[in-house]
């Protein structure tokens, strides 16, 4: 996306700095498990050890300058209100899109594409270290 400023230049702001503010916006409602992505964002994701902020994230761009739509595939955990999540996924993700790019965001459309079984050894993981933090 570009932007156009003064005679001091123009400013630019890379396409995958959009997928990362809306995958990250999206990941902080509770509720989210993990964003969903194709089988090789999560093979580079494990072989690096880095986590891919832009994963299940894609951004269009309409015909006028600054206006942009974003499809998130995510991941929720089970048990959760998947409608009243997904909204305030949408709202959230066009909040941070629009006050730290100053795109307008059309549309959020969200993508449930699969559901988080919490399975009982992961539930003891989580229980130890919440006893170690109130230690």
């Amino acid at each position: 996306m570009e932007y156009h400023a003064s005679e001091l230049g123009k400013i630019q702001i890379a396409d995958e700095v959009i997928q990362v503010i809306a995958g990250l916006a999206a990941s902080e409602i509770a509720g989210v498990a993990d964003m969903s992505g194709s089988f090789a964002g999560g093979l580079t994701e494990s072989l690096l050890g880095r986590k891919n902020f832009s994963k299940g994230v894609r951004v269009q761009f309409g015909e006028e300058d600054k206006t942009c739509a974003i499809d998130l595939s995510v991941m929720l955990e089970f048990g959760v209100n998947i409608p009243e999540i997904c909204m305030l996924v949408q709202e959230h993700v066009k909040q941070a899109v629009e006050s730290m790019t100053g795109l307008h965001v059309a549309a959020v459309n969200v993508h449930v594409s699969a559901v988080a079984m919490q399975t009982d050894k992961v539930k003891e993981s989580v229980d130890v270290q919440a006893e170690k933090r109130l230690r």
